[in-house]
């Protein structure tokens, strides 16, 4: 089992900047891809961004490429996502989510683990 717990959303100006961070506990985090997903109120979960385990490859969703940096320090299990440059649009529920595959995916059933997810709200 891994546990994943999020923290770092909250109200931020557009053009704002925020960091999200993701604690993992449990099995070797190292041996994990993660990724970061996120849920708009009356809209499907969608792909944000996803590392490998090493750290050396991660891909982004077309909307957030250029802005969101997703990082990992597997000393401290714990994977970052950088947002920069935020939008109206980027407001929705960030989860974290764990996958036991052997590279960085974007799809949603891959993924094994989830966090409880942190409010991001970006202001217009």
């Amino acid at each position: 089992q891994v546990q994943l717990v999020e923290s770092g959303g909250g109200l931020v100006q557009a053009g704002g900047s925020l960091r999200l961070s993701c604690a993992a506990s449990g099995r070797t985090f190292s041996r994990y891809v993660m990724g970061w997903f996120r849920q708009a109120p009356g809209k499907e979960r969608e792909f944000v961004a996803t590392i490998s385990w090493s750290g050396g490859r991660s891909y982004y969703a077309d909307s957030v490429k250029g802005r969101f940096t997703i990082s990992r320090d597997n000393a401290k299990s714990t994977t970052y996502l950088q947002m920069n440059s935020l939008k109206p649009e980027d407001t929705a529920v960030y989860y974290c989510a764990g996958a036991g595959v052997s590279g960085p995916t974007g799809r949603s059933h891959d993924y094994n683990y989830w966090g409880q997810g942190t409010q991001v709200t970006v202001s217009s």
